[in-house]
């Protein structure tokens, strides 16, 4: 089973063409149906507004929303003309603070989002709950594509980061297709635990799972020789010339993540290769 109904999601236009590139571009591997919701986001914050606001400036702040929105849409039909295959482009408004409910209400419905990275230089500050949403209320696998990296419909040397926890187990799950293809998987096990079923052999399981779905995989297992996970699995990525990452998303909750960082948004900052996430 492959995938059939790809999503992504413009908000900006700076973005606009890389992200539908890397989603046309797995839209035609697939034979899938590409949809593409044009968002035009009131950025404004809660609670921006004094009491008794001029309706006026509400109504400047709506109408400059749903003016991008239009251009955002029209841009994204423009560039879609180039592909041949099935897609379809929708317009909508949202606030900052309900953009994510948006995205998740079609990701719930979609094999898989392409979403350009949330953080970095220029980026806009609605990235981030639109990646969100999808992961987490809409319940569906994300490729998080780099700008300046190559669409790609199907990579050839996968690395995938396995920390034996759930989120991983549904990325693994969810990516089967993916990984099915590739003509190289390396499972990165960084410093497995001493104790427990699998100390003797760390991603034992999970490479046998893999081989009865007909997948050959490679078990890499590394050192913490640098002190955030991402930074190892960079780096190997580079070691084994991969071209995707596969990894679980948010093992503590998103305040933690959001406040301390961790792997998941550290990955999205530093990665150079499409990064493909479940939750």
């Amino acid at each position: 089973m492959g995938y059939k109904s790809i999503l992504t999601v413009v908000t900006d236009e700076a973005f606009l063409e890389s992200t539908i590139d890397h989603a046309a571009a797995v839209a035609a591997c697939w034979d899938a149906h590409l949809d593409v919701l044009a968002f035009g986001v009131d950025r404004t914050q809660t609670g921006y507004y004094y009491a008794g606001a001029d309706a006026i400036i509400l109504q400047e702040t709506l109408d400059r929303a749903s003016n991008d929105a239009t251009a955002l849409a029209t841009a994204a039909k423009a560039r879609l003309n180039r592909f041949d295959l099935r897609w379809a482009v929708e317009e909508g408004v949202a606030q900052l603070a309900d953009i994510g409910r948006h995205v998740a209400g079609r990701a719930r419905f979609a094999d898989m989002v392409v979403l350009p990275k949330p953080y970095g230089p220029d980026r806009g500050v609605e990235l981030e709950p639109v990646v969100e949403g999808a992961l987490f209320e809409g319940q569906a696998p994300v490729l998080v594509v780099p700008r300046a990296s190559d669409p790609s419909s199907k990579p050839k040397r996968v690395v995938l980061g396995w920390n034996e926890s759930a989120e991983a187990l549904r990325s693994v799950r969810a990516a089967m297709p993916i990984l099915k293809e590739a003509e190289a998987v390396h499972v990165v096990v960084i410093d497995p635990p001493q104790h427990g079923p699998n100390r003797s052999d760390p991603g034992g399981m999970l490479s046998q799972y893999l081989s009865r779905h007909g997948v050959s995989a490679e078990i890499d297992v590394l050192t913490k020789t640098m002190p955030r996970i991402s930074d190892i699995l960079n780096r190997h990525v580079q070691d084994v010339d991969g071209d995707m990452i596969i990894m679980g998303a948010y093992g503590h909750s998103r305040f933690r993540e959001a406040i301390l960082g961790g792997a998941t948004r550290n990955m999205l900052e530093l990665a150079e290769v499409p990064v493909f996430l479940a939750h």
